[in-house]
């Protein structure tokens, strides 16, 4: 794939993806919480989680200050996200949370994922870790045969739970510190490190390159737009109401970010940092990969 292509593909699908970070987002990202909130005592299952978040993320928030050189900058783009967010992305996602069946959601997110396997293999690969890349070739396997290209995730029932990699984690695990603290248009939260692992996936992702070897682009941001939108229908329950609560809601979001990619490059395993506190309980409540997104994860 040429580099101009390839360039254009990034910046053109990267508005489209707005589909998932806008709340200031960028935090949107998958949720599984499609349904209607269920309703405990006098608040609903959504509102006690993101009263879970907003207490642990507030603790988190000075802690953490200190790393977010631009944040002038990045709080002016944080605004305009959650415009973009309010006009188009959180519209598109509650049409497609309102039109398509819960089966139809969960067949479009497994497809997505899917897709996105040989990625995930390759940072297995990097990271030395044999087991993980294993368990993605059995799943991109029997997904792809038996489970209608991806649609059915068959391996998740048998045992092969679906874990995401990309190149920031990988890059986190060969010892690259994660420099400052980013918000991008429409993309959302980031950082330095995990920005240049993003256009860095998106260069070598086999599913790009074949489109657009074969003159099907459009089918690029097809994809990009799906994902977003599928991101951000899943999370729209719980960053409203966390939004309704927060004290400042682009902090609550930036130490939700920063508390997400941890589990993220631990794979979810205990932090040996005595004392630190963390979001492990508050994440807990939310389906994986809620507050960073990456494309077609």
């Amino acid at each position: 794939m040429s580099l101009a292509p390839a360039t254009r593909s990034f910046l053109i699908s990267a508005v489209l993806l707005g589909a998932t970070l806008a709340p200031g987002i960028a935090s949107a990202t998958p949720m599984d919480d499609r349904r209607e909130p269920r309703t405990i005592g006098n608040q609903s299952a959504s509102a006690q989680r993101a009263d879970s978040l907003l207490l642990e993320a507030q603790v988190q928030m000075d802690i953490e200050d200190e790393n977010d050189p631009l944040e002038g900058l990045n709080r002016g783009i944080f605004e305009f996200n959650r415009v973009v967010d309010g006009i188009i992305i959180k519209p598109a996602a509650q049409v497609y949370r309102g039109v398509l069946p819960q089966e139809a959601q969960d067949g479009i997110r497994n497809f997505l994922r899917n897709l996105r396997s040989p990625i995930i293999l390759l940072n297995n690969l990097l990271q030395g870790d044999m087991q993980a890349a294993g368990n993605t070739i059995g799943r991109f396997l029997l997904n792809t045969t038996a489970g209608l290209g991806g649609v059915l995730d068959l391996a998740g029932e048998r045992g092969l739970p679906y874990r995401g990699e990309d190149f920031g984690q990988t890059f986190a695990v060969w010892g690259i510190g994660n420099g400052p603290y980013l918000m991008l248009p429409i993309l959302g939260p980031t950082n330095l490190r995990d920005t240049t692992g993003l256009v860095g996936e998106w260069l070598v992702d086999p599913a790009n390159i074949a489109l657009d070897n074969n003159d099907l682009e459009w089918l690029i941001y097809v994809r990009a737009g799906l994902t977003g939108v599928d991101a951000r229908a899943r999370s729209i329950d719980v960053l409203d109401e966390l939004e309704r609560t927060s004290l400042d809601y682009y902090a609550a979001i930036r130490s939700l970010y920063r508390q997400q990619r941890t589990n993220d490059i631990r794979n979810s395993r205990p932090s040996d940092d005595e004392g630190r506190p963390n979001l492990t309980r508050a994440q807990a409540a939310l389906p994986d990969d809620v507050v960073s997104f990456r494309p077609s994860r």
